[in-house]
């Protein structure tokens, strides 16, 4: 491979986007002139009505980040012994289970859509489970439908990480409706941000006051602690960039799906990569550019590509390698894991996540599916 790229910008996959400034430094100074940081202040209160109101869910809790919501929602929803989870994930998934003594059951995929299988949910059931946590994964959805039958077969409860998945539906629905909850992520990596956030969406009034109690030390007044609860709250300055976020969200997904459409084209027909794609007949966000690397085909294995391009100062990456059942303390619980896991252990070997953005031109995708043309071929 020996193109070399003209420009220096460093390029990230998830590198932040930022509304209009002007708006946002008119915020800052609003919530900076009030003194109200923190503690459920007007801005978080603005952010979780909006919020409820894009989704078109009865209830939205803002959150610090979607690690505590997700441990919130566990906790909420009385979770216990073992929930059936994917470990083609981000290790938070897990952690959020393993941190309240739960044993998070790995389960495997749907190798066409990267998400839980459900028939493999079935095999996994013991008299210890307790509840199912499907992914949501690329701004694409889990199959709702299979899942929500398996968790009502076994009157179990079903949650969703849906981190990757805040601005798409399923069937005309909004992710946020589907489960008795679901948690996305606000993080600066992910196309919306609040600088570090979360928020869980349900349509369980009960559950949600619940988890706002959890969220606040289990206060339900000055003085007065009704329940167990921690600091999950998010802050005025933190939903002050949300509510800014919000306001530009169709430019950052119509800058997202260019990008993908730009990329489509140009790694179109290229031997040994295979380009996930979206369904436009319901919404998606577009987040993420995802290839799959056939390694026994191509010139290049997909770690070998990863190299060449972070020594162009494009940072690739491999996800969700190696796994979370190849991750501590997993590893050492579930040393067996891997076996039970075939299809998950093939795709941490091919996955591939390229840049994509607002931060991120058209001569940067052209240089890079280039690039990639160069290395599966060995041209």
């Amino acid at each position: 491979m020996t193109l070399v790229r003209a420009s220096k910008e460093k390029l990230h996959v998830g590198r932040p986007n930022i509304g209009d400034r002007d708006a946002l430094m008119a915020r800052f100074n609003d919530l900076l002139d009030r003194r109200w940081l923190t503690n459920s202040g007007p801005f978080v209160n603005e952010l979780e009505q909006r919020l409820a109101a894009w989704l078109g869910v009865q209830h939205v809790v803002a959150v610090c980040n979607a690690t505590v919501a997700l441990e919130i929602a566990i906790k909420a929803l009385e979770l216990c012994g073992e929930v059936i989870v994917p470990s083609f994930t981000f290790v938070a998934t897990a952690h959020a289970l393993q941190w309240q003594e739960i044993t998070p059951v790995f389960c495997d995929i749907d190798p066409h859509t990267h998400m839980l299988d459900a028939e493999e949910v079935e095999m996994r059931i013991t008299p210890r489970t307790t509840g199912i946590m499907g992914v949501h994964l690329w701004g694409r959805t889990c199959d709702v439908e299979a899942l929500t039958r398996v968790a009502e077969r076994h009157e179990l409860a079903l949650l969703f990480d849906a981190a990757h998945a805040f601005g798409c539906s399923r069937g005309g629905v909004m992710v946020g409706n589907f489960g008795t909850a679901e948690v996305f992520s606000f993080h600066a990596t992910k196309f919306f941000n609040t600088f570090e956030g979360g928020a869980i969406a349900t349509n369980d009034a009960t559950l949600a006051r619940k988890m706002r109690l959890m969220t606040n030390f289990g206060f339900a007044g000055y003085d007065d602690v009704v329940s167990i609860g921690t600091n999950g709250k998010m802050s005025e300055i933190a939903a002050a960039m949300g509510i800014t976020n919000l306001e530009s969200i169709q430019q950052f997904i119509d800058v997202n799906r260019a990008n993908y459409e730009r990329y489509r084209a140009g790694l179109a027909g290229i031997p040994a990569i295979c380009m996930l794609e979206y369904d436009d007949r319901d919404r998606t966000n577009y987040q993420y550019i995802v290839v799959e690397i056939d390694n026994e085909r191509s010139a290049s294995s997909r770690d070998a590509i990863v190299d060449a391009l972070w020594k162009q100062d494009i940072y690739a990456r491999r996800y969700f390698y190696p796994g979370c059942h190849r991750m501590e303390p997993y590893r050492s619980l579930a040393p067996h894991n891997q076996l039970l896991l075939p299809r998950t252990e093939d795709l941490v070997q091919r996955t591939l996540v390229l840049p994509t953005g607002t931060a991120v031109s058209e001569d940067d995708i052209d240089f890079i599916c280039g690039f990639l043309r160069a290395a599966v071929t060995g041209t």
